[in-house]
């Protein structure tokens, strides 16, 4: 039987599943250490109805002010998005339900209960017709595979989506495509459907973002529609769904599309998912889809290596008839490590620089083009921050960074620690070393080793660094 339940109904927002909606959605963005260190902790105070306020309580000042500089935005982001106008925000210190407020305006606020809502029931065939799905690809022709860079962080993926491509419906049936932020997931999916769509111009492909096939559930619920939505996605040759994680606590969108899922199976068309966590990970997604997930190939895509971010760099600069030499491409490699859209963001600064002033691609002008990101990431990213950037996440404390206990779960924080240090800093190994409690230049180059070989071949640990370094960065 199955263990999804239907939704409260949808016309109305309720504070206390926006509430659970945005912790699945957390859930789904963070590693389990920061998931259960920083948001897990939280509470959702009160709502006021009149005044169109939220306020969310943290247990502590430290907590508090974490939030506030870290997670105010997406909290935010998502609460305009779910109750579908601006909300007035506010984060408060809220020890034993003792709650003090600290930002936004000081409204008067009222406890809620969950609001009975239920369906108009005067459905009608006009608003079944009124019910449309844009029937067209959606596909972005520019990303194919072309246009994709290669390297050791995606030829597995690339490789597999050109296998995929070449033979939807039965080479890989579900791919799985994990990974962060910018690392060419969604580039990957829309080459499939063109070259699917150069093939056989009349196939029926369409790609999707998750929040959009929720908002098309939510309508379908809405209206009554569903065999016509059934009809539609049922009907497809190639389903691309990116960013799956946001069906996160969603039940009957869950529902609906386990539906779909086990149709285009039967029927040999191909499904593509995304996300960015991998499919066991994912918080709020129902057992039998993460178990459906797995039947298919599920391929990782780590973040660029530096000889691939330089590659990128220099295929994209030639793109836009600016070239960039190798010199240059590799000074802005070596200071943005994170994705292809920070890279990308840099380039058009440059760019944009160069051509207002009429000057060449150099690595003076380069560093005169991100002076303001180079000096936010210089300030940033120091060894006494890894270190507690390092410690925060696996939960130890900042004094084992430098002590000399020997336990595993100190050991290998600490390695990762001294391996971060020399890849994000301009320390040197007997530097690092005197900051990690006057350890020898010779243990920092056995623990910068030992985790470069096994980052190159553990995904979770690739996973578990790319996360910390977007912390220090944020």
């Amino acid at each position: 039987m199955s263990n999804l339940q239907t939704p409260p109904a949808l016309n109305s927002p309720n504070p206390l599943r926006f509430w659970d909606d945005a912790i699945g959605v957390l859930a789904s963005e963070l590693s389990p250490q920061q998931f259960k260190t920083w948001i897990q902790p939280l509470s959702l105070v009160s709502y006021d109805i009149s005044e169109q306020s939220l306020i969310v309580g943290a247990p502590n000042r430290f907590k508090l002010d974490w939030i506030k500089k870290t997670f105010s935005d997406r909290f935010q982001e998502m609460a305009d998005r779910y109750f579908g106008h601006p909300v007035v925000l506010s984060f408060i210190l809220n020890v034993d339900g003792a709650a003090t407020q600290t930002q936004g305006a000081s409204v008067p606020r009222e406890k809620f209960e969950p609001q009975a809502i239920s369906i108009s029931p005067d459905s009608t065939s006009t608003e079944e017709q009124a019910f449309e799905i844009e029937d067209h690809s959606k596909l972005n022709p520019n990303l194919t595979f072309e246009t994709f860079v290669t390297g050791k962080a995606n030829q597995l993926a690339r490789a597999a989506s050109i296998q995929v491509a070449h033979n939807p419906g039965t080479s890989y049936n579900p791919m799985f495509l994990y990974g962060g932020v910018g690392l060419g997931k969604t580039h990957l999916i829309h080459a499939i459907g063109n070259h699917l769509l150069k093939e056989k111009p009349n196939a029926r492909i369409r790609y999707i973002h998750a929040e959009q096939y929720v908002s098309d559930v939510v309508r379908a619920y809405q209206q009554k529609a569903f065999d016509r939505f059934k009809r539609y996605y049922h009907s497809l040759d190639l389903l691309l769904i990116d960013d799956i994680q946001f069906f996160s606590g969603k039940s009957r969108t869950q529902e609906e599309f386990f539906y779909a899922f086990e149709a285009l199976l039967s029927n040999k068309a191909q499904v593509i998912i995304t996300s960015d966590t991998y499919p066991k990970e994912m918080a709020g997604i129902d057992d039998r889809l993460i178990s459906r997930f797995d039947s298919g190939l599920t391929v990782a895509i780590e973040p660029p290596e530096l000889e691939m971010r330089v590659a990128i760099l220099m295929k994209k600069a030639l793109s836009e008839g600016i070239p960039m030499s190798e010199d240059v491409a590799f000074f802005v490699a070596k200071h943005l490590r994170s994705n292809v859209r920070e890279l990308e963001g840099a380039l058009r600064k440059i760019l944009a620089f160069v051509r207002f002033h009429g000057r060449e691609v150099t690595i003076d002008v380069a560093r005169i083009a991100l002076k303001d990101l180079l000096s936010i990431q210089n300030r940033q990213i120091s060894v006494e921050n890894i270190q507690k950037a390092v410690a925060d996440f696996y939960s130890i404390k900042v004094a084992d960074m430098y002590s000399k206990k020997r336990p595993a779960n100190i050991a290998r924080p600490r390695q990762i620690a001294m391996f971060m240090a020399k890849e994000l800093t301009q320390k040197s190994l007997p530097e690092i070393g005197e900051l990690f409690g006057g350890r020898d230049h010779t243990t920092v180059l056995h623990a910068v080793r030992k985790i470069g070989d096994e980052r190159s071949h553990d995904g979770q640990l690739n996973h578990e660094i790319h996360v910390i370094e977007q912390t220090l960065k944020s």
